[in-house]
């Protein structure tokens, strides 16, 4: 906290609850009146938040707080709140663009209301709220527009999955390019900023992601336990707090990461974040991020087939564990060690129960029953019919875990290498 937003206004859309709420807040404890602009004036046992909540927040946190409903896709709720903001503060100086719909669907699966949310929420809704905060942000001598959207990814792989999602959020990055340039000579900062982790509400992605922990999140998931997997909102907020404190004159045009902002900040230690800190290595990135790729490209390939595992028939499925072992074993070379860098121990059910493990990190590597003599880097716990499916390369790794076949304990990150491993070993059983 430097002080240096005491007595602006900053305007949060979706700041009702998650990340919208972490910057109401964090920004009021720097002395900023805050208007909470955000849809939900009652409280849901569900989700639970609304603007009058998140006021009486800001009220003991030292800022004062605006409570005003707004809908970010209605012109007049905007600009009520914006000529209440006028009216209470004398001004705007700074715009958090954090309101937002989501559907992860593909062009054939996306209802057009669906299509018309995130359009009208995300793109027109970011691209409204500041023309309408503009005028008075000209007259700020402290002013910032900041939009919760990505870094412009072009990889195709974001765009063939949930096309219409990618073209909202990127409407938002868009808006950042062109109006950092025509706000310029007005000394107005426009910057995007985005989470490394996950922040969506999926609840089979968010099993394997450290996510930002929201209400929203919470409610989708529908009891999972996505806690330990979780970085705070506050990670965002922090991060939001060190872009809108700069000179407005030197820093514009930027498409940030929080995790890379806090570090440039000074702060290092990020496991203050996590709800758990032991889950520090487990770390994942979000979307438009490409080493999310692997992970995601599994779970929408078996989404597509109707969340079924499909298994072909194929000669290596059939045969005993004890011999397929055999022949792994006497398939590892210090090249699959070097590749692979994990060690794997796998607890079989079905047919043929037992425990084996697969060591891919150690000298020249091994194999056998029982456990390595080392502590593994995942323990693999699936059917042994999967199991074959899964070395022979009818079986995706990263699907088989999507789809619950495949259960992990351990380091999610080393599991995974098991696409370097059976791409590697499959055509040698």
């Amino acid at each position: 906290m430097t002080g240096k937003l005491a007595g602006l206004t900053v305007f949060v859309t979706g700041s009702s609850r998650g990340i919208g709420r972490a910057v109401a807040l964090k920004v009021a404890k720097d002395g900023a009146n805050v208007v909470v602009a955000a849809k939900t004036t009652k409280d849901r046992p569900d989700l639970p938040g609304t603007i009058y909540s998140v006021c009486e927040e800001i009220e003991k946190a030292g800022g004062k707080g605006l409570p005003c409903k707004v809908d970010v896709r209605d012109e007049t709720t905007i600009q009520n709140a914006v000529d209440e903001a006028v009216r209470k503060f004398g001004g705007i100086d700074i715009v958090v663009n954090n309101a937002a719909a989501i559907s992860i669907t593909d062009t054939e699966n996306t209802e057009i209301k669906a299509y018309d949310l995130m359009q009208n929420v995300n793109t027109r809704g970011t691209f409204l709220v500041s023309k309408m905060c503009l005028p008075h942000l000209k007259k700020s001598k402290h002013a910032h527009i900041l939009n919760m959207s990505p870094p412009l990814n072009l990889n195709p792989f974001w765009f063939k999955y949930h096309v219409p999602y990618t073209i909202s959020k990127y409407g938002m990055s868009m808006c950042v390019l062109g109006m950092h340039e025509e706000f310029r000579p007005f000394n107005i900062a426009v910057n995007a900023l985005w989470p490394k982790t996950v922040s969506f509400p999926c609840h089979t992605i968010s099993m394997m992601f450290l996510a930002i922990r929201t209400a929203a999140l919470d409610m989708l998931l529908e009891g999972t336990d996505t806690k330990s997997f979780s970085r705070k909102p506050e990670m965002v907020a922090d991060a939001a707090y060190a872009i809108i404190t700069q000179d407005p004159k030197k820093c514009t045009g930027n498409f940030f990461v929080d995790e890379k902002v806090l570090k440039d900040a000074g702060i290092t230690d990020m496991t203050q974040y996590l709800y758990v800190p032991e889950n520090h290595d487990k770390i994942l990135p979000d979307f438009f991020f490409d080493g999310a790729i692997p992970i995601l490209s599994g779970y929408y390939e078996a989404r597509k087939k109707g969340n079924k595992i499909e298994e072909k028939p194929n000669a290596a499925a059939h045969g005993d564990v004890a011999s397929l072992f055999k022949k792994i074993g006497s398939s590892i070379s210090p090249e699959l060690v070097q590749k692979t860098g994990a060690i794997f121990v796998f607890n079989l059910t079905g047919q043929e129960t037992g425990k084996w493990y697969i060591d891919l990190k150690n000298e020249n590597g091994s194999c056998g029953p029982g456990e390595p003599s080392v502590k593994p880097d995942a323990t693999i716990t699936m059917d042994c019919k999967h199991f074959f499916s899964m070395v022979s390369g009818q079986l995706n790794p990263a699907t088989a875990f999507m789809m619950k076949t495949m259960k992990v304990e351990g380091n999610i990150q080393q599991a995974l290498k098991l696409e370097k491993f059976v791409a590697i070993i499959k055509d040698k059983l």
